[in-house]
């Protein structure tokens, strides 16, 4: 392995669960060292080009805090990022869209969100909670990116099962070891201790797909402290939001003061049925997607883009 200068690493990559910086790790075009400088432990590569820095929450401390402090402390270290990718697994929110188990949400500006929103921030009123707030867009050279992979995919030009095949032989993380894709009414409990004992007359009936394609999202991301887990609250929050595609944990603490895009792999659909079965393949559908995504961006754009400090002293300035 080789070592860089601190300053030629560019664009920070954030994880929150170990199954997530694995599946990052897979998609590195080539292996630095690693870093150890502070709290955090950082893999260090490149991606099309791009040195990438990659960053994981300490094991079991998930949620919008701990995802703030790792950024913090990646962007003290490494001065030079330009921008950062939360990229990892989140709870789809079927009705939309048609989303799948083992598609990918992108966090962009809707319907006056800026892509990200935090649902649970807020304060109590007499006519009830009230939620506050506003957290900002991905950066401009991120969201050009997107257009440019939207519009390869729409020509058929996408690279993301040709990505997620070169790591297919890790433990547990294909698609077929996913199992199936079952979405139950959003009023339906779960029962037992495994959906074996839930009822089948809940099922809704969707239309097979007729490939295995990776399918791709983009609009709003809910994020929150708290597990979502329950279909009909899932509904509720996502209508008030004009649409909701997916809830995570970790990005309202991050957006407005590590400029980054979210990336989420569908891993369950955000009600009492949530398991991990899907969760290697959707954390690598994600990390697949911001692999082909750091691929459309030329190394010299970002190089022209103010650092995140630059950003910083400006804005306090």
């Amino acid at each position: 392995m080789r070592r860089l200068r601190r300053e030629e690493y560019t664009i920070g990559w954030v994880c929150a669960l170990p199954v997530e910086l694995a599946a990052a790790q897979e998609m590195l075009d080539e292996e630095h060292d690693k870093d150890e400088n502070d709290n955090n432990l950082y893999t260090l590569g490149q991606i099309g080009g791009h040195n990438v820095v990659l960053a994981c929450l300490p094991a079991g401390q998930t949620g919008t805090g701990s995802a703030a402090a790792v950024a913090t402390q990646l962007k003290a270290t490494f001065k030079w990022i330009r921008f950062g990718m939360m990229v990892g697994i989140g709870g789809g929110v079927p009705g939309k869209e048609d989303i799948r188990l083992g598609d990918v949400v992108i966090s962009q500006p809707c319907q006056g969100h800026g892509g990200v929103i935090q649902y649970d921030f807020g304060k109590a009123t007499p006519s009830g909670f009230e939620r506050t707030g506003f957290l900002n867009s991905p950066p401009q050279v991120l969201l050009s990116a997107v257009a440019t992979m939207r519009a390869n995919h729409l020509r058929r030009r996408s690279k993301l099962l040709e990505h997620v095949s070169k790591a297919q032989d890790l433990p547990g993380f294909t698609r077929d070891n996913a199992g199936p894709d079952v979405l139950y009414q959003a009023s339906y409990n779960h029962v037992g201790d495994s959906c074996d004992m839930c009822s089948a007359d809940k099922v809704v009936d969707r239309q097979p797909r007729k490939s295995n394609e990776i399918v791709v999202h983009y609009g709003t991301i809910a994020s929150g402290n708290q597990v979502m887990r329950d279909g009909t609250t899932r509904d509720g929050v996502s209508r008030d939001f004009g649409g909701v595609l997916c809830f995570e944990m970790e990005a309202a603490g991050l957006m407005n003061s590590f400029p980054c895009l979210v990336i989420r792999g569908i891993c369950d659909y955000t009600d009492s049925h949530k398991n991990k079965k899907w969760q290697p393949y959707a954390a690598l559908a994600a990390a697949a997607c911001a692999k082909e995504l750091l691929s459309v961006i030329p190394p010299a754009d970002v190089a022209k883009t103010r650092t995140m400090e630059e950003m910083n002293r400006a804005t306090s300035g």
